[in-house]
Formats: C-alpha cells, sequence, structure tokens
C-alpha cells in the first residue's frame, strides 16, 4: 500500500512532535513511563492517524495503552498547538501497541535455545 507524498510528510511531521510531547510530558500523562513513537500511519484524507507505540521497558502494557487513551484529548490539543499552520485539520489519534520488537526479541530467543549439532567438516557434499 503506497501512500502520496503528502501522507508521507505528515506522518513524519506528527511521529516527531508527538515524540517531542511525550518526552516532554508536562502534565505527567505518561507517569514517567518511557515509550516511543515506532510508526505513524495517517489515512489518505489526514483525518484519522494510528500512532503504534513501542513500551520495551512498561510492565503492565494494555493499561498504558488505556491511560493514553484516556487523555487522548489533551495529546490532540497539544499537537494541534504545534501542526496548526502546516495541516488544515489536526487528525484524530488511534494509539496501538507495537508488539514487533517483542516479536523479534521471542524469535532471537527460540533460535538461541534451539540445540543444532555442529557441522561435520569431513562429511562435505
Amino acid at each position: 500500500m503506497s501512500s502520496s507524498v503528502r501522507q508521507q510528510k505528515v506522518s513524519r511531521l506528527i511521529q516527531k512532535e508527538l515524540s517531542d510531547i511525550f518526552q516532554q510530558d508536562k502534565r505527567g500523562i505518561l507517569n514517567h513511563a518511557f515509550i516511543s513513537i515506532a510508526e505513524v500511519r495517517i489515512s489518505p484524507d489526514l483525518g484519522i492517524v494510528k500512532v503504534y507505540i513501542s513500551m520495551m521497558l512498561q510492565k503492565d502494557k494494555p493499561a498504558m495503552l488505556e491511560r493514553l487513551n484516556s487523555h487522548k484529548g489533551e495529546i490532540r490539543k497539544q499537537l494541534g498547538n504545534r501542526i496548526r499552520n502546516q495541516v488544515r485539520i489536526i487528525p484524530e489519534l488511534i494509539f496501538y501497541i507495537d508488539e514487533v520488537e517483542e516479536k523479534a526479541m521471542r524469535l532471537d530467543q527460540l533460535i538461541d535455545s534451539l540445540n543444532i549439532p555442529p557441522a561435520d567438516p569431513e562429511n562435505k557434499e
């Protein structure tokens, strides 16, 4: 699925600004948790943004996602204050937990746990 140049630019802008908002976290929304924006996908009409959040060090990820969703209006308002001169409509935010890194770590653990005997150097075929 390809996206337009405008979608890509707005996605990068939103990712940068949301990262800054979460890093500063003046209102204590994140409760000093370390999260990062893994990916931002925006709809073709630029009205809906899917934000994939990486929470590697977070123990209770669903609770943090619920906390973000309960403060979605404040986050959107802060985002609007930052990007209002670049976009016509401040998009709706939808937060998702990004599990790509965790799946990769599980695959690494599985591969490490495999008991593969070394290849016999004399029996080359």
